[in-house]
C-alpha cells in the first residue's frame, strides 16, 4: 500500500512552526536589547522576575557550599573584623550610625549593615548564618556590585568580618566601635 502525500506532513509543519517561532523570538529579544530601552540604569525598574532569577540559584548554591566558622568570637576577632570592614566594606555598606548616602542610588542598593531592619531587632545581616555571609564575602554576588574577596583577604580575615557582622545586633566592645567609627 502506498503512502498518501498528506501522511506525516503535520509533524513537519509543527516542527517548522516551532523553529520559526524560536527564531522570531530570538530576533525580537536581540532587537529589544539592541534598539529598545531595557533597564540598564540604576533608577530603572528591574526586569520581571529579576530578583528571583538571581536569588533562587544564589540561595541554592550557598546552601550546598555553606561552611561553619573555624573559630569563635572574641574581642580580637571583632577588632580584626572591624579593621577589614573599615577598609573593604564601609564605603558601600556604611558604619554604625552612618549610612552611605550614595548607596540608595546603586542597583541593587547594598544593604546598610549597621542599620536595624524595619521590623524586629535584626541589624544588617545578623540574622543570616555566618556561613552564608562568609560565602558572599568570599565569592561575591554577580549582578550586584558585591566583589569577591577570596583573592584579596585571607580566610581568617573573611571569617573575622563575617563574625563581626553576625553580631552587629549585639553591643560591641568600645575598642571595636572606635575602629568602626573612626574618621
Amino acid at each position: 500500500m502506498a503512502k498518501s502525500k498528506g501522511s506525516g506532513g503535520g509533524w513537519g509543519k509543527l516542527l517548522l512552526g516551532a523553529v520559526l517561532g524560536v527564531a522570531v523570538l530570538a530576533l525580537g529579544v536581540a532587537g529589544y536589547l539592541r534598539w529598545g530601552s531595557p533597564p540598564v540604569a540604576t533608577a530603572d525598574k528591574p526586569f520581571p522576575f529579576e530578583e528571583a532569577i538571581v536569588s533562587v540559584p544564589l540561595d541554592a548554591r550557598i546552601g550546598r557550599e555553606i561552611q561553619t566558622p573555624p573559630f569563635g568570637t572574641s574581642e580580637d576577632v571583632y577588632e580584626g573584623g572591624a579593621h577589614v570592614y573599615r577598609t573593604e566594606c564601609a564605603a558601600c555598606h556604611g558604619i554604625p550610625g552612618h549610612d552611605v548616602p550614595y548607596a540608595q542610588y546603586m542597583y541593587p542598593a547594598p544593604p546598610q549593615l549597621w542599620k536595624k531592619h524595619a521590623t524586629g531587632n535584626v541589624v544588617g545581616v545578623s540574622d543570616d548564618e555566618p556561613g552564608e555571609t562568609y560565602w558572599k564575602v568570599a565569592n561575591g554576588i554577580r549582578l550586584t556590585g558585591m566583589p569577591s574577596y577570596d583573592h584579596v583577604l585571607s580566610d581568617t580575615q573573611m571569617w573575622q568580618v563575617t563574625l563581626l557582622l553576625k553580631n552587629a545586633d549585639q553591643p560591641l566592645p568600645d575598642p571595636v566601635m572606635k575602629i568602626l567609627t573612626a574618621p
